[in-house]
């Protein structure tokens, strides 16, 4: 028998609470998972909403996206397409802590992230979207039983539709571990508190953006490079504390970066193949670059100290409503 967690817990408790002549539609009933099995601060930055366990390494999680978000708000009509990698990015440590057994202070760390979307299925209707995600996890390495890593190959659908397929692999380092792996940069408060000074942002309106607050870039130097900006105060992008560049910023640079290439006409990044190199320290300036691969798909490249970080490539689709 397949349950979903932590909802039929809650049930069951609030079915215990009730006279037994309560008529209660308990089937209909939402939440959120806790936000710790999603590595986030906010409640309300939390999308994923359950998840059930079809066998031992095959599970369908089910998430929901706002009609409105002060980061990821939908554009020309379409929902945020990095909402889709956000959602992905937290079934990450889900499925880590509640199916593999991941204790709760091991940190989930990219290794890739490749992602196709239907941009018909991302237009925003009059209600929040409704996301199922299947995941089949393979590739599982694990040490004295405790998980190290794994790949998830993912197909997703958005109200009925056909949504999305993905595969994405990590590792699972524990506290220890991961403090003994960043040595001197372990410490987040510490990190952020050295994190160099941000240069100003582009125009918000050449990538897609509506406030300076959310953009990434700084204009381009003779190089033809962006500096990343690394706003440590940013309400979504660092929801927490962290001791490098997140994950989700640069794949926002990475979205910022092709709408700028291709501008200024707007487009959906509809197509994600990432690879994370290393880490990118916040104590040291990261540069950003593009260059076209034809058929609206740009490869964007982050290096700091001369070594490649995190390179994408980004595929495009019009804005079209």
């Amino acid at each position: 028998m397949t349950t979903f967690a932590p909802i039929d817990s809650m049930v069951r408790d609030f079915r215990a609470a009730l006279p037994a002549t309560t008529p209660v539609g308990l089937t209909t009933l939402t939440t959120t998972v806790p936000k710790e099995y999603v590595h986030r601060a906010a409640v309300t930055e939390v999308f994923l909403t359950g998840w059930r366990q079809t066998d031992a390494n095959t599970c369908t999680v089910t998430a929901q996206w706002p009609r409105a978000h002060s980061f990821y708000g939908p554009a020309a009509g379409f929902h945020d397409p990095l909402l889709f990698s956000e959602t992905l990015r937290q079934t990450v440590p889900l499925l880590s802590h509640a199916v593999y057994g991941a204790p709760m202070d091991h940190k989930q760390i990219w290794r890739d992230l490749r992602v196709s979307l239907e941009p018909g299925a991302l237009r925003a209707g009059t209600v929040p979207a409704e996301l199922e995600l299947r995941i089949r996890c393979s590739d599982i390495e694990q040490r004295g039983g405790v998980l190290r890593g794994l790949r998830m190959e993912v197909t997703a659908t958005c109200d009925g539709l056909p949504l999305a397929t993905a595969s994405t692999t990590f590792s699972s380092h524990s506290g220890a571990l991961y403090r003994r792996l960043r040595g001197a940069y372990a410490d987040a408060g510490q990190a952020m508190a050295d994190a160099v000074e941000m240069p100003p942002p582009l125009r918000p309106e050449l990538v897609g953006r509506d406030r300076p607050h959310d953009v990434v870039l700084s204009p381009r130097g003779d190089d033809g490079r962006w500096q990343l900006r690394v706003h440590t105060l940013h309400p979504i992008i660092f929801d927490h504390p962290n001791d490098h560049a997140p994950g989700m910023l640069l794949l926002e640079a990475a979205r910022q970066a092709a709408q700028h290439h291709l501008g200024p006409a707007p487009v959906l990044a509809t197509g994600i193949d990432a690879a994370f190199h290393r880490y990118a320290e916040l104590d040291a300036p990261s540069w950003v670059t593009a260059e076209s691969l034809g058929d609206g798909r740009v490869r964007v490249t982050v290096e700091q100290d001369g070594e490649l970080a995190f390179e994408c490539a980004v595929t495009t689709h019009p804005a079209v409503a």
